[in-house]
């Protein structure tokens, strides 16, 4: 059995099954898991736990991972803004820009318009009161995301950015789509019908560029998967935001799964809640 398969069957095997996306943990739970098994794991672990992370958020090992952390992630960086105002009214923006790709790729209104709503719609109540009277808070984020309807809409919606941006711009992405269970190169229209927009595929550096670039998101992939008996991490860089000022979003990739990395006093602040 392949390591990634590994992972997965040990993320599927937890009962009850974990959330769609979880309460924040010290790293030092997820280093537990690896205590009797890899000393690369454990080394890599302590590794990043000196570079400062010392806490993850972990999420269900759903082969939609990837968009449900990224977006959650997108959506926490708004609320926790100290201009909410102009994050929210910004991100708005570029979200409506967004349509007009999803058009250009031939995805039709009546797919994504209602998930596109509930999406803005989550966003705005940043500012914006809900029809409670709410504003938006961490709890609430966390709450939404957990919220099969609200979650998977909202992973639905990525998913169909990540395909668009393929589909629009494919000579920046048609010589490296292949499959990822036969490795046979795949067309731009098969790849994103069959490995991209459907629920439960796994996303890969394509997927993650493609979505880092239709967001304008600055993302670093930090690599935990056994490969340095030194400890050493491997962070692959993403950059697409405007802003070169514009701090990256932190994934932790293992075998298969994608958690958020959290560094220092947001991981702090969070676990004394």
């Amino acid at each position: 059995m392949s390591l990634c398969r590994l992972q997965q069957q040990l993320l599927s095997d937890s009962v009850p099954p974990r959330p769609l996306i979880d309460e924040i943990v010290p790293m030092s739970n997820l280093r537990e898991e690896y205590e009797n098994g890899s000393a690369a794991f454990v080394n890599q672990i302590d590794s990043l736990t000196a570079r400062g992370y010392d806490s993850v958020r972990r999420t269900r090992g759903d082969g939609d991972c990837f968009y449900r952390s990224l977006a959650f992630a997108y959506v926490e960086r708004i609320l926790q803004s100290p201009e909410p105002d102009f994050a929210v009214a910004s991100s708005v923006s570029a979200l409506a820009a967004t349509r007009d790709s999803l058009d250009k790729a031939g995805i039709d209104k009546i797919v994504y318009e209602d998930i596109y709503d509930e999406f803005v719609g989550l966003i705005s109540t940043i500012v914006q009161p809900n029809s409670a009277g709410k504003k938006l808070d961490s709890a609430g984020l966390l709450l939404a995301f957990q919220s099969p309807e609200m979650s998977n809409a909202v992973v639905v919606y990525m998913r169909f950015l990540t395909s668009a941006e393929i589909r629009v711009h494919r000579e920046n992405y048609e010589a490296f789509l292949i499959h990822p269970e036969t490795h046979e190169p795949m067309g731009v229209d098969a790849f994103c019908a069959n490995i991209v927009e459907p629920l439960g595929k796994e996303a890969d550096h394509v997927e993650i560029q493609a979505l880092c670039a239709a967001l304008q998101l600055n993302v670093d992939v930090a690599y935990l998967n056994g490969g340095s008996e030194e400890g050493v991490v491997d962070f692959i860089p993403f950059r697409y935001a405007s802003g070169s000022e514009s701090l990256p979003l932190v994934l932790l990739y293992r075998p298969g799964h994608y958690d958020l990395l959290i560094k220092g006093k947001q991981g702090e602040q969070e676990l004394r809640h």
